[in-house]
């Protein structure tokens, strides 16, 4: 994306500090001579007032570090308080340290605890030009104490990019236990996990609605492969679509009205949409093919599925409508799970060759299909909401796991957490 900024060239004495580009809207985007990163210091955390909480104090640092270090724009690190003036003004912020030990942009914080109440407040500041970037003030219960520090590493990305990062948003999964396989929810880094589902049965293929509120799932509660609704705040579970044969693979609409899964109901597994209420079934694909893994690009005007109507499976295109449908993967002979990036600019989808699978990400004209990972099996791609990130399930180390990159396919760490096997993420949109 071209970014149309206003360039400062500031002449420096030492060629490894990057030049600033200042845009007139607020926000900066850096370079830096060398590929080297920006450096990011997150100083320890202050208390405004006599209860100290340490532990909450490193958490909030080693989450907005970690953060802020898998973007891949910055270099950042927890560091102990140096000898600067109390608070967190920008007024009594003392540049001169954290200038001498070579950071670039620094985060202060200062925090008050009483009871289950937390107050805290950040700010991130330009290191070499002395000036405070954005500040953010937050007020709840101290369980949100990474939710807050999360939210403050959006706004930094805003800063630095002119747009919010992604680290508020959640993953839906599949928990394996026992025999059985659960639904749920987690932070982006993989804390806070939450199970969504407790029905002893086989829960797949979960999808978060797009205001967030709803998550629909295919489940094998009654014996057959039916999709359910649920919304993420009770404990309920809806019918939507019940009907003979498959209903598998459903995925939302980006403005939420409908839903396109795959059915067997006639027949053979075709490309249907529904209603959110599981009502007027609309058939889009008409064949003795098998299609599954309908995927809506994010203007709802077109969807991505998988069909072996050639023989093998591969990814195709049509308008949402059913019409106009054009193949897209060309290579290799089994390509399935397609997601549509944020930015309606590039599929991401598997592809099983040399006896594993592995997660590649190709243009809409077909053009710049590109491997992303290499170790285990890797499945079941999904997008963070900004698009600089995508989620996939991994067996590199065993047991299946959630693993996040970016989108080049640098930075891959695995994110979800503790035994047992985790598979088949959904990313929340916003």
């Amino acid at each position: 994306m071209r970014i149309n900024v206003i360039k400062i060239v500031l002449l420096l004495v030492c060629l490894l500090v990057p030049h600033e580009l200042r845009a007139a809207n607020g926000y900066i985007e850096v370079t830096a001579p060398g590929n080297r990163l920006m450096r990011l210091a997150v100083d320890a955390p202050r208390s405004s007032d006599s209860s100290v909480a340490a532990d909450a104090a490193k958490e909030m640092s080693d989450v907005i570090a970690f953060d802020m270090n898998m973007t891949g724009l910055v270099s950042a690190e927890t560091r102990e308080k140096l000898p600067l003036p109390g608070g967190i003004m920008f007024s009594q912020t003392d540049f001169t340290p954290w200038m001498a030990a070579g950071y670039d942009l620094l985060v202060r914080s200062e925090y008050s605890i009483r009871g289950n109440d937390l107050t805290v407040e950040f700010r991130l500041f330009d290191v070499l030009n002395r000036k405070m970037l954005t500040a953010k003030r937050f007020l709840g219960n101290r369980k949100e104490l990474r939710q807050f520090a999360h939210a403050f590493s959006d706004e930094i990305m805003r800063s630095l990019t002119g747009e919010k990062g992604c680290f508020t948003s959640r993953i839906a999964l599949v928990m394996k236990q026992r025999r059985n396989k659960e639904i749920a929810i987690m932070d982006w880094d993989g804390h806070n996990m939450a199970m969504l589902t407790r029905n002893g049965s086989i829960n797949l293929n979960p999808d978060i609605s797009p205001d967030g509120r709803e998550i629909i799932y295919t489940s094998y509660r009654r014996g057959n492969p039916d999709l359910y609704k649920r919304v993420l705040s009770i404990n309920a579970e809806t019918l939507l679509s019940g009907r003979r044969g498959l209903n598998i693979t459903g995925t939302w609409s980006p403005n939420g009205t409908r839903i396109a899964l795959a059915m067997s109901k006639d027949g053979d597994s075709e490309i249907y949409t529904i209603a959110r209420d599981g009502s007027a079934p609309k058939r889009l694909t008409v064949g003795t093919s098998l299609e599954v893994y309908p995927a809506w690009s994010p203007d709802g005007s077109q969807i991505a599925f998988v069909s072996d109507r050639l023989g093998k499976p591969h990814i195709f295109v049509m308008d949402a409508n059913g019409g106009n449908v054009r193949r897209l993967t060309t290579a290799g002979g089994y390509n399935v799970n397609p997601r549509w990036s944020p930015k309606g600019d590039r599929i991401a989808y598997v592809r099983m060759g040399g006896g594993s699978f592995q997660i590649y990400s190709i243009k809409l004209d077909g053009s710049e299909d590109t491997q992303l990972t290499s170790l285990g099996n890797n499945e079941n791609p999904t997008w963070s909401p900004d698009g600089r990130f995508i989620a996939f399930s991994s067996t590199r180390t065993g047991s299946e796991a959630i693993y996040v990159m970016r989108t080049d396919g640098s930075g891959q760490i695995r994110v979800s957490r503790g035994g047992g096997s985790a598979s088949q993420p959904s990313w929340s949109r916003n």
